[in-house]
């Protein structure tokens, strides 16, 4: 019988403990018993983790990589891989997946974590989100604290629990998506950040808010909509910028999330959200209601639709697009496809 999660097949058939692999650091003596404090859990069989960590992510440091690696290797067999190049991670965690390991976890911002699903997608090697950059939205989502060690103790017990499962993702030109994919003016704001990468790990949100700012002022036509948005269950031909969500919210603002679509979930369809007007009013009034908690409705200026297999975005003239917080340059159309259950997912019991 198949039905177990993958994870948990293997713990019943291998109850060794590991010792730690490939530690990588001459001060791990000195780290193991902060580690094992921190994050003490009991023992449990062994699985093969790849910890593939982004030294340039913003709350990446040397003593955080190395707390997480003691305390993963405390339980399981670990091997180490920093990524050093865009698309450096989709290589290491596809390669990972094809030599038999069984979980990549991923210390790193949203964009490499992105990268890792791309690899993972379609494999039976589970993905393991660690919180290290500004916002971890995808990580925040699923449950897992905010704290990089925290998130670990909750990684190590829900490998121990088996809590696995296959999750659905979005796709278009080529690429999955785990939370969402932006088209239009939230993509020049995404720009603007890359840009001026270099202060993501000093000033993060301020950033974004300046960028926000510096993109609706300056570089963002808000004169006339942009793109037309097709699906089979509708359609809208004035949209100004559109986002599609594989998962809600959309992203967070410190401790605070701006949910614009509540149904959004790894288990349903996509959802869309074309915003119809960008005027000053309109825009004051629907941040206003996102700060407040409030859910964005239909309207003469918000259309929203959800739990969609396929939709279409074609622009009027080029338009940019993100995803996953990553910057992906400018096209004319984008088609979008919902893939259920292309990832396993390592994920809190819990939720």
């Amino acid at each position: 019988m198949d039905s177990a999660p993958r994870s948990l097949q293997i713990q019943m058939k291998n109850r060794k403990i590991c010792v730690p692999v490939n530690s990588d650091s001459r001060s791990f003596s000195n780290l193991r018993r902060d580690s094992t404090e921190a994050m003490e859990i009991s023992d449990t069989s062994c699985v093969r983790i790849l910890l593939l960590v982004n030294e340039s992510a913003s709350s990446v440091t040397a003593r955080t990589r190395v707390l997480i690696q003691a305390a993963l290797a405390e339980h399981h067999d670990v091997e180490l891989a920093m990524t050093s190049r865009r698309g450096h991670a989709s290589r290491l965690a596809r390669g990972a997946a094809a030599t038999g390991t069984d979980v990549v976890a991923v210390l790193g911002g949203d964009g490499t974590l992105n990268e890792a699903a791309n690899g993972l997608a379609g494999t039976e090697c589970a993905l393991a989100p660690l919180p290290g950059g500004s916002t971890n939205v995808f990580a925040r989502t699923i449950g897992l604290a905010d704290d990089p060690r925290e998130a670990t103790t909750q990684i190590i017990e829900a490998i121990a629990g088996g809590s696995i499962e296959p999750v659905g993702l979005g796709e278009v030109a080529g690429r999955y998506f785990l939370f969402h994919c932006g088209s239009g003016f939230d993509a020049a704001v995404v720009q603007q950040v890359e840009r001026r990468a270099a202060l993501k790990r000093y000033a993060g949100h301020p950033l974004f808010l300046w960028a926000g700012i510096n993109t609706w002022l300056r570089h963002y036509d808000r004169s006339k909509a942009r793109m037309k948005v097709e699906h089979s269950l509708g359609s809208v031909d004035d949209s100004y910028f559109t986002i599609v969500l594989n998962t809600d919210p959309y992203t967070y603002l410190g401790s605070r999330p701006l949910s614009l679509a509540t149904t959004a979930g790894l288990k349903n369809g996509l959802s869309v959200v074309a915003l119809r007007s960008m005027s000053l009013v309109t825009m004051a009034r629907l941040l206003g209601e996102l700060f407040q908690g409030k859910p964005l409705e239909n309207s003469d200026e918000v259309y929203i639709a959800h739990d969609i297999d396929s939709l279409k975005i074609t622009g009027y003239k080029p338009f940019p697009y993100q995803l996953d917080g990553d910057y992906l340059g400018q096209v004319d159309q984008l088609d979008f496809k919902w893939r259920p259950e292309v990832l396993r997912l390592v994920k809190p019991a819990n939720r």
